[in-house]
Parts: C-alpha cells; sequence; structure tokens
C-alpha cells in the first residue's frame, strides 16, 4: 500500500499521470467492451471519458495538469483520422460510381443534423451564441470548434457537443437502425459518419469493414460541407 502511495504521488507530479491515466483507463473500457460482446453500450470512449472525469474530480487534479500528459495521446487523433482514409482507398473505384449519390446523401444528412439541431434550441429559447454552437454539433470536434468560432458560437462548447453527438450515435445507432429497418451495412456506415463523424466511424469500422469505409468518407464529406457552407448560411440565418 506504501508503495501504491508513493507511486500515486509520483505521478501525479509529473506529466506521466494523464498518460498513465488515460490508457489504463481505456484499456479496461476496452476488455469491458471485448467482454459485452461490443454492446453500443459498452463504448469504451464513453467509459474512459465517464471514468477519467470521475478521477480528477476525486483526486481535485486541475485538467491542464491532465491535458499536459494526455496531449500525446491528443496528438495522435490527427493520424488516427487520416487512417479511416485506408479503407476508402481500398473501394476507391466503387465508391467513384456512387460519388453523386454521396455527396447529396452528405448535403442532406449534414444539414438535417444541423438544421434539427438549431430549431429544438430555438424552441427551448436558447441564446444566439449556443445556437451556432448547437449547429456543427455533427462535424468532428477540431473542425467544429473552428466552425462556431467563425460564426459566432463558444468553440469549447461546440467541441463538448460534437464529442456527446459521437458518443450517442455510436451508441443508439445500432438500436435505431433496426427500428427503422435499415440492413444494407453501406448504409449504416455512411449513416454514422455524417451524423457522429469520428466517434460514429470508429464504431462502424468496428462493425465491419464496409461500414467503416462509407463512415470515414461521410465524416470527410461532413468537414468539407460544414466548412464551406455552414459560415455561408449563418449570414442569412
Amino acid at each position: 500500500m506504501t508503495s501504491f502511495v508513493q507511486l500515486w504521488v509520483y505521478l501525479s507530479a509529473t506529466p506521466l499521470f494523464g498518460l498513465t491515466a488515460t490508457l489504463a483507463v481505456y484499456l479496461l473500457a476496452q476488455l469491458f467492451y471485448q467482454r459485452s460482446g461490443q454492446a453500443p453500450w459498452a463504448n469504451p470512449v464513453l467509459w474512459t471519458v465517464t471514468l477519467l472525469a470521475l478521477l480528477l474530480t476525486v483526486s481535485r487534479t486541475p485538467y491542464p495538469s491532465y491535458f499536459s500528459g494526455a496531449q500525446f495521446i491528443h496528438f495522435l487523433l490527427g493520424p488516427a483520422v487520416v487512417a479511416l482514409g485506408w479503407p476508402m482507398w481500398q473501394r476507391r473505384a466503387e465508391l467513384r460510381r456512387r460519388i453523386g449519390a454521396l455527396l447529396l446523401a452528405a448535403l442532406a444528412g449534414g444539414s438535417a443534423a444541423a438544421l434539427s439541431a438549431v430549431a429544438i434550441g430555438w424552441m427551448m429559447g436558447l441564446p444566439p451564441e449556443l445556437l451556432r454552437s448547437l449547429a456543427p454539433k455533427s462535424v468532428t470536434a477540431p473542425v467544429a470548434m473552428g466552425i462556431a468560432e467563425h460564426i459566432g458560437g463558444i468553440p469549447a462548447l461546440a467541441a463538448v457537443l460534437a464529442v456527446l453527438t459521437g458518443l450517442i450515435g455510436a451508441m443508439a445507432g445500432k438500436y435505431l437502425f433496426d427500428l427503422i429497418g435499415i440492413d444494407r451495412i453501406e448504409a449504416r456506415g455512411f449513416a454514422l459518419g455524417t451524423a457522429s463523424h469520428g466517434i460514429g466511424a470508429a464504431r462502424a469500422l468496428q462493425v465491419h469493414p464496409d461500414a467503416g469505409a462509407y463512415a470515414g468518407l461521410a465524416l470527410g464529406l461532413q468537414v468539407l460541407l460544414a466548412s464551406l457552407l455552414m459560415p455561408f448560411a449563418a449570414r442569412f440565418f
């Protein structure tokens, strides 16, 4: 017990704390996810975030101290997103044949995601800066932050909303698809990538390689379309 306390004191005072805690908690969450048969509700990202938040709260560790170590994992998010392009490259001929329909589906899906969120927020009486933060919720978090800042929203809030959207989509997607009768694996993957960006794409890739490829394509299309069209649309709404 004394050795454990000494190790805790050492790690909590160095950047190793954030790195070690994140890796340890994620490995435990991933083990739980595998033991549950990869059930959507056991999503390892959700449980990792929840457990880390509890750990930081109980230990009274400031977030900047935690992030000084966790930033090394944060850096790997970029290469991880780029790696989603490999399944697309393997299916490039098939995707090229369907590019028109996929672009139209991406535009319709992205518009529905943004407009529905803003409309619900407006009916609830949310202030304008919160509505602008809601608009890019289905775009991957770094891009959502940039869009929110450009259109007058709150970047930090936009990031939180994007992560929550991704987690909800990854957990609820399978049940929703079963409920409305969507069986084609490509359609499921594309819908997850459109509505739930990187977290949804990761879930799709775990389910089936084709679902992951279409989810990665949807993620990329949403980044492009939202970055180009959302600032333009914000001038009129």
